[in-house]
């Protein structure tokens, strides 16, 4: 019981604050201030939370998450510094942190030499785009994915956990990717990639990536589509895997996404491997410092090739966020997961539970502008 009561508590504290800072200004409050030294533009954060696991697993881990993995104790998600030189034509971005969460990132990395450094540097590349290609950007180096609904820093997404489609999906990529847009509304773009999650290949095969994106101020469609060869030591079989993600934004409150992905990794002489997931969020902002954000989703590993058990997985999750000055905002979320075969840590009996629910508070600090 002691957890609960800190979660309605701490819930309850910063709903009378919000209610306070509210009432001296009836406006939204600007935007954070661009931190800049000379050409450089500066941002980062310092994200944390406690989290409780009903099922008390004697591992202390939640299970199926990405990053919010350790069950029942404080834990530093990340900690993320940004360095950003716009392109004029030639720019970068680099990115250093630290924190359990890109542990996880980084855990497929097959680099031996130096893999403790790159899992420090989540993204590094730099960019060409002279005014003179009308609007054509080509990036170089190691980038985040351009799958999925979600992103990987906390404050920009909806809710403090991730999806399963975000945990099961790739994260980062090394290599070159070129954009164009192709009309007022339509922006296309190509990318040349070792694979997944990988700054050093694990194989002579490369991945294609071809992306589109169609925005309006209402709706945005965006499509990714990487096909290439992922097996360890070996070309043969290549992975498909498509994602799209379509944004509704009726009213400057509500928001809403849909994204489904579907993926096949191919197997010679052999059964293929295939997977799919649907994932339906809703955020509605009641206030410029108080908003929901509930998210449900179906995750069907029927081969048991991204989980290790075929089973089909669902979960619900419920956000609320307080944002208690401008670069500051807590998250009090609950979750619950839940599959068709026993897989969840209960006590000490590993994968023996059908469900998992979790509470969780979060505090993220951030400056510099949201990109």
């Amino acid at each position: 019981m002691f957890l609960p009561k800190i979660f309605f508590f701490a819930a309850f504290a910063i709903l009378a604050y919000g209610q306070t800072d509210s009432s001296q200004s009836s406006s939204s409050p600007p935007g954070p201030p661009t931190w800049s030294a000379g050409p450089i533009d500066f941002s980062g954060l310092i994200d944390g939370y406690y989290s409780f696991n009903a099922n008390h697993p004697a591992s202390r881990t939640n299970n199926l998450r990405n990053f919010d993995v350790r069950a029942n104790q404080f834990s530093l998600n990340m900690a993320k510094l940004e360095m950003q030189h716009a392109p004029d034509p030639v720019g970068f971005r680099l990115d250093l942190g630290l924190g359990r969460a890109f542990d996880l990132f980084h855990a497929t990395e097959p680099m031996k030499d130096g893999a403790a450094i790159m899992r420090h540097i989540p993204q590094a590349y730099l960019t060409i785009a002279p005014k003179s290609w009308n609007g054509f950007t080509f990036d170089f180096g190691k980038f985040y994915t351009s799958a999925g609904a979600e992103l990987t820093e906390t404050h920009l997404a909806w809710n403090y956990s991730r999806a399963l489609l975000y945990a099961n999906g790739p994260y980062y990529h090394f290599g070159a990717r070129m954009s164009k847009p192709l009309t007022s509304w339509f922006t296309a773009g190509v990318q040349i990639i070792n694979g997944w999650n990988n700054v050093e290949d694990n194989n002579s095969g490369k991945t294609l990536g071809f992306t589109t994106a169609m925005t309006s101020k209402k709706v945005s469609w965006f499509n990714t589509y990487y096909v290439g060869p992922e097996k360890t030591g070996t070309n043969d079989g290549a992975r498909h895997f498509w994602d799209t993600v379509l944004n509704l934004n009726p009213t400057d409150q509500a928001s809403f996404y849909v994204n489904f992905d579907y993926g096949v990794d191919k197997v010679k002489s052999g059964q293929d491997n295939d997977w799919y997931g649907v994932s339906f969020a809703h955020r509605y902002a009641f206030t410029d410092w108080f908003a929901l954000a509930p998210r449900f989703e179906v995750y069907d590993d029927r081969k048991g090739f991204i989980t290790g058990v075929a089973q089909q997985l669902k979960e619900f999750t419920f956000t609320s966020e307080f944002k208690m000055k401008e670069g500051f905002l807590m998250r009090a979320e609950f979750r619950r997961d839940w599959s068709n075969q026993p897989y969840f840590d209960r006590g000490n009996e590993p994968g023996s539970a059908k469900s998992q629910t979790t509470l969780l508070v979060g505090f993220i600090a951030y400056f510099g502008p949201k990109r």
